[in-house]
């Protein structure tokens, strides 16, 4: 087995594993201590032996590593044993990177490193989150416009089962900043990204994750007819809100018709 072993719709991918924990329990790993729990700055799954001696494994069968990183401790952690190995034909994905640093950001824009975000995590995370970051790190927190001006390859993804599967509702986060049904608070406004963006954060730049934007990604000649098809036009709206009742009505894989409403709701109604 290698990466990119397999066919279009299962493939070997990367050498999954864990750098730190999450923001609810305190365990994401920061580089200062929890603004609500001082002296706590989180927990490193592996130290720093281990965690080179999982890369240099991965790096001898040349497979790129998928490493969950939420706090910018835990990614630089792992950045700094990446620096010390060459790359591999597949790139490497830091998955949530949902603290930052400026350094750290320039640290990922590199071609051989994605950033794996969910922008739905924020409707579940704020405004809770706030408290155990402080004032100093909200600028560059679930801060996607800014790893995207930087040239980070970002994927957007949901980490179903955690968060809902349905992508509008990470596209819905990522460009209001807020939680659905609420209309009165955004969070980091400037952060959010324009509607084209999000949607491109989840399709194009998704098939880089797994170094499929050759054959994935956008409807292009030559590459995998798999489309959905909405019931709302997302790029005419005229409030993102509209995109929670925006319902599919239709499934295209390889080019087949995989579901159509239409033929489903007629279904029902000659049952």
């Amino acid at each position: 087995m290698y990466a990119g072993y397999g066919n279009d719709t299962l493939t070997i991918g990367a050498v999954k594993l864990f750098a730190d924990g999450a923001f609810g329990r305190r365990t994401a790993l920061l580089s200062e201590e929890y603004a609500d729990d001082p002296g706590n700055y989180g927990e490193a799954m592996y130290d720093q032996e281990t965690l080179f001696d999982i890369v240099k494994r991965s790096r001898d069968l040349s497979m790129p590593i998928a490493v969950h990183t939420i706090g910018d401790q835990a990614l630089k952690n792992i950045l700094d044993i990446l620096d010390q190995f060459p790359t591999v034909t597949y790139r490497d994905r830091l998955i949530h990177a949902q603290v930052v640093t400026e350094d750290l950001i320039k640290r990922l824009a590199k071609p051989s490193r994605v950033a794996d975000i969910q922008p739905r995590f924020l409707a579940s995370d704020f405004p809770w989150v706030q408290e155990r970051l402080g004032e100093k790190r909200l600028p560059l927190a679930y801060a996607w416009k800014s790893l995207l001006d930087a040239g980070v390859i970002c994927a957007g993804g949901s980490d179903a089962p955690v968060e809902p599967v349905n992508p509008l509702l990470g596209i819905h986060a990522a460009v209001t900043r807020r939680v659905p049904d609420e209309t009165y608070m955004e969070y980091n406004p400037e952060q959010k990204l324009s509607m084209n963006e999000a949607f491109r954060l989840f399709t194009e730049l998704t098939a880089y994750a797994t170094n499929e934007e050759t054959t994935k990604g956008t409807i292009s000649r030559g590459k995998l007819a798999d489309m959905t098809v909405y019931s709302k036009n997302p790029f005419t709206m005229e409030d993102a809100d509209e995109l929670l009742q925006t319902d599919i009505e239709m499934t295209i894989i390889g080019g087949d018709i995989k579901y159509n409403k239409a033929e489903e709701t007629q279904l029902k109604e000659t049952c």
